[in-house]
C-alpha cells in the first residue's frame, strides 16, 4: 500500500502488462492500429536494458553500472550495457590527443 494515497501499488507483472499493452504501436511504428492485438510492446526489462546502455554510452563507470543494475559481476552486466557504434566513435574522438591539439 502506498503510505500517501492508501492505494495498492502495482506488482511488477501488472506494471509490465500495462506498459506492454500501451506501447504496442510505439514499438511498431509501421503497424496499423487494426493489428494492435498481434503486436508486442516494450517491456520493463527492455527499458532497463536501454537505460544501462545509455548510461554506459554517457560514460558512467563500471562500478556505478554494477551498483545501479545490481549485477554481481561485469560479465553479467556485459549483456545489458552495450554501447552502440556511434557512442564508441564519439568516445574515441573525445579522447584523441591529436584532435585535442588541433582544436
Amino acid at each position: 500500500m502506498c503510505p500517501e494515497t492508501g492505494r495498492a501499488r502495482l506488482s511488477y507483472r501488472q506494471a509490465e502488462e500495462i506498459l506492454e499493452e500501451n506501447t504496442r504501436l510505439l514499438a511498431n511504428l509501421l503497424a496499423s492500429p487494426e493489428d494492435i492485438e498481434d503486436l508486442d510492446g516494450w517491456t520493463l526489462h527492455r527499458l532497463r536494458h536501454s537505460a544501462l546502455t545509455h548510461d554506459a554510452e554517457d560514460g558512467t563507470s563500471t562500478p556505478m553500472l554494477l551498483a545501479r543494475s545490481r549485477h554481481a559481476s561485469v560479465r553479467s552486466l556485459e549483456r545489458y550495457a552495450r554501447p552502440g557504434v556511434d557512442a564508441v566513435a564519439r568516445n574515441v574522438a573525445e579522447r584523441d590527443p591529436a584532435a585535442r591539439r588541433r582544436g
